[in-house]
């Protein structure tokens, strides 16, 4: 099976920077990836890392795949993903909910026993691994793995994680695939600034689309399908995301605006990714047993 390596890592998504590995339309890919601080973190007595030469939230790739033009939407199939045996947290004095309030830098690392995590000598937290970077290179100027956008990136969504398929938009050829990021707990918002940062491996079949008019970055989980957006306030993160859905439900239901508007009020869930980037991101989950009702089928 195709292995991208985790030495070939990246602090930008850039269509000039050369392709890591190709593959075809349909082929499974494996990507190793390093945490966010480049697994420069080894020790809570060294909260800032080992190496000046450290990237922020690398990402593995990226992956060219054959027969994918701009234009197309990516189809990224996440079969797996498994995780390091300990992760880490860092405080943080910019970013999250709590930024500035710690006196000092502060790691702490965690264990990872099975699937459950030590928080302390009282508390097991089951993990729940995601990618926290995943997004293909945009057709302008390269962006940096931190910011999330269109093309998708540093979205932070904790929905995407095994068993989901996430579609992005294809702006150059080959698509130029890359994640990284992965965390193996983290919840909606990312408060403190990062979850559970966690070197890994992840499995993902990868798949070409034409003609195809879904709205990217979107991801269909087992229960819903989910718009994913990103923009300098949650509001307009949120409101672009809720459109889009809208769009998208009434193109696939028939409904007239107005019914498909008061079903997305009725039916649709809103909720902050992560508040810590560039850009803000935001989702809005829709139930896929509705769609399927009116005979939507996923592709």
């Amino acid at each position: 099976m195709l292995t991208i390596s985790r030495d070939k890592v990246y602090d930008r998504l850039d269509k000039n920077i050369p392709p890591s590995a190709i593959c075809e339309s349909g082929e499974t890919v494996i990507f190793e990836t390093r945490d966010c601080y480049d697994d420069s973190v080894t020790s809570e007595e060294r909260p800032l890392g080992d190496r000046e030469d450290a990237l922020g939230n690398p990402a593995t790739g990226p992956l060219y795949i054959n027969g994918a033009d701009a234009g197309d939407v990516l189809k990224v199939e996440i079969l797996d993903i498994s995780l390091h045996s300990r992760g880490v947290m860092c405080a943080s004095f910019s970013w999250g909910i709590f930024a500035g309030r710690l006196p000092e830098a502060k790691a702490v690392m965690y264990e990872i026993e099975g699937d459950k995590i030590r928080f302390d000598d009282t508390l097991l937290l089951d993990c729940c691994p995601m990618i926290g970077v995943i997004g293909t290179a945009p057709a302008g100027e390269g962006i940096a793995t931190s910011v999330p956008d269109v093309h998708g990136g540093n979205m932070d969504c904790r929905k995407i994680g095994a068993g989901t398929v996430l579609y992005l938009p294809v702006a150059v050829p080959g698509a130029l695939l890359s994640m990284g990021d992965l965390h193996a707990l983290m919840g909606d918002g990312e408060v403190f600034g990062c979850g559970l940062e966690i070197a890994g491996t992840v499995t993902v079949r990868v798949s070409v689309l034409k003609e195809n008019p879904i709205p990217t970055p979107f991801l269909i989980t087992q229960d819903a399908v989910i718009t994913i957006q990103s923009a300098a306030t949650v509001f307009e993160a949120g409101k672009t995301a809720a459109r889009l859905m809208e769009e998208f439900v009434r193109r696939v239901t028939g409904l007239e605006e107005v019914k498909s508007e008061m079903l997305m009020s009725l039916v649709s869930h809103m909720s902050v990714c992560q508040i810590v980037n560039p850009l803000m991101t935001a989702r809005v989950e829709f139930p896929r047993n509705i769609l399927e009702q009116y005979g939507w089928r996923a592709e």
